[in-house]
């Protein structure tokens, strides 16, 4: 058993990239984007490319900031409410998710050129905060998993029955040594599991915890045994879950903005974008069965704590074919994060020692990764019906498949997979505005499509919007609900245990925009 500890440094070194343990969820979810903003942008479900002249429409074009004739600012807060209907083979739950925050935040400075010879007409000066996406999620599938399947090896010996928590620790467990994920003579179990984590990485850690909870038992009782089965532990049948989800958190951008006006009907500009990442996770599954086997109740949590920082730029342009017709044209390029996680688990079955849940106050700091979202383009058309209105329509695409973890070298595997699993998707926004006296009536469609090539994992997603604006001159007041629908089937985990729960998910939101010429 001495062999854990003195190869330490070296195993260490060798297996850096078992280490971490991202997946391609993480690489999807710091990918995509909300529709946040201000109600007027929301309320033309982010068509704005063409149009401008909102502050969040300067965080979709940075172009947009030059349509200004002055210098503007404007702040929102938004009511969020999420509802997750789930289905688990024979369960099905309802969750709710609510809470207001302040989504947007920015002004825009507009410097006129006084040179009645110079085809350049303005400059504008911008910073906005943009909430991109949301994180607060619950949901909750329980169920009786029937799927009665057991692997086999090739001696027809059964190893692990496929629908229970115990394949998970099986699939890591698998090719480890059992010298690797055994306690020293007098070790406390919390310290074996921290020097498992610094010298071998997240794979080995899980499968210490079923082996220590004894969900596994090694085929021969030898350190330099790499062969595992539940046969006498845990055995084939159905299994009753009940998986609990909770996530808070959300992803903020804050844009620092450069535009210009070329003569009458160009509009050309930048955005430098600071992006930070604040996400937790916590998952918790129960399985209890009625099989026969020693193990008959299992109780598996899981903790994730991610921050992160990262950086973007957007070039965009917005031109007038007509005094009514737009068009406008937007490049964002990939973000560059620098994310950092840490993590907790607990582990409990009931033959495990007590001594087991001194684990649950082991944090795991993992070490600084990076990720590389796609890029993305935006082409945009608006038409205007003088001071009587407007339609508009902005059409997006970003390959999914193009998302990179870095340091490439220990993530090759991962990287492989997103190019396989995920593909390009394209985004379809609509928007349409018209205008009595002081009033502004508002309306939008959305429709996204699925980053998955299986289109399931997470399902497209439609949208729609309604706002409504009043004008006191120099001071706007925006409202606007808006509300988008998806289905997505959503494996329990990315291993072993990976039958899916169905969620249909509702977003339902109501915003409030106040804005004023300075």
């Amino acid at each position: 058993m001495q062999i854990k500890k003195l190869n330490i440094l070296f195993i260490g070194l060798l297996s850096i990239s078992t280490i971490y343990a991202q997946d391609i969820s993480d690489a999807v979810r710091y990918s995509q984007s909300e529709i946040q903003g201000t109600a007027r942008f929301r309320a033309l479900s982010g068509a704005f490319g063409a149009l401008g002249g909102d502050m969040s429409a300067v965080s979709a074009n940075p172009a947009g900031s030059a349509v200004f004739s002055q210098s503007h600012a404007s702040f929102t807060g938004s009511n969020i409410d999420l509802d997750n209907n789930t289905g688990y083979f024979n369960g099905a739950t309802i969750n709710n998710t609510s809470n207001f925050d302040i989504n947007q935040g920015g002004v825009a400075f507009v410097f006129v050129n006084r040179n009645a010879n110079s085809p350049w007409k303005k400059f504008t000066l911008g910073i906005a905060y943009d909430r991109t996406n949301n994180f607060d999620d619950v949901w909750n599938a329980i169920g009786t998993n029937t799927n009665n399947f057991v692997l086999v090896d090739n001696n027809d010996n059964e190893l692990v029955p496929v629908n229970s928590i115990a394949n998970y620790f099986y699939q890591y467990a698998d090719g480890v040594r059992l010298g690797d994920i055994s306690l020293l003579d007098d070790e406390f179990v919390e310290d074996a599991y921290a020097d498992i984590g610094n010298a071998f990485g997240f794979a080995h850690q899980q499968a210490f915890l079923g082996y220590q909870a004894y969900i596994l038992d090694p085929d021969i009782d030898d350190d330099n045994n790499t062969t595992y089965n539940t046969s006498n532990n845990v055995v084939g049948g159905t299994f009753n879950h009940d998986y609990l989800y909770t996530s808070t958190g959300y992803n903020g951008k804050i844009s620092f903005n450069l535009a210009a006006q070329y003569d009458d009907n160009l509009y050309i500009g930048i955005n430098l974008n600071s992006h930070f990442i604040d996400y937790q996770r916590s998952t918790s599954l129960q399985e209890d069965n009625s099989n026969g086997g020693l193990i008959n109740f299992i109780d598996f949590d899981n903790n994730l704590s991610t921050t992160g920082n990262g950086f973007s730029f957007q070039l965009g342009g917005i031109m007038k074919l007509s005094p009514e017709f737009r068009v406008g044209l937007t490049y964002d390029s990939p973000t560059w994060y620098s994310i950092e996680e840490e993590t907790t688990q607990f582990i409990d079955t009931n033959e495990a020692d007590a001594d087991l849940d001194f684990i649950g106050g082991i944090v795991n700091v993992y070490p600084r990764y990076r990720l590389q979202t796609p890029a993305k383009v935006t082409g945009s058309l608006a038409y205007v019906f003088a001071k009587k209105g407007l339609i508009s329509f902005d059409y997006s695409k970003k390959d999914y498949g193009k998302t990179k973890f870095n340091p490439e070298a220990d993530f090759t595997d991962l990287n492989n997979a997103i190019s396989d699993v995920l593909t390009d998707a394209s985004t379809y926004r609509f928007g349409a505005e018209y205008k009595h006296q002081q009033f502004s009536f508002r309306g939008g469609y959305r429709f996204e499509e699925s980053p998955y090539t299986d289109g399931i994992t997470v399902g497209d997603l439609t949208g729609y919007s309604l706002g409504l604006g009043y004008n006191f001159g120099n001071t706007k007041l925006d409202v606007t609900y808006d509300k988008w629908e998806r289905t997505d089937e959503t494996p329990l985990y990315n291993v072993g245990l990976t039958d899916t729960a169905t969620i249909d998910r509702e977003n339902s939101n109501i915003t409030l925009s106040l804005s004023f010429n300075i």
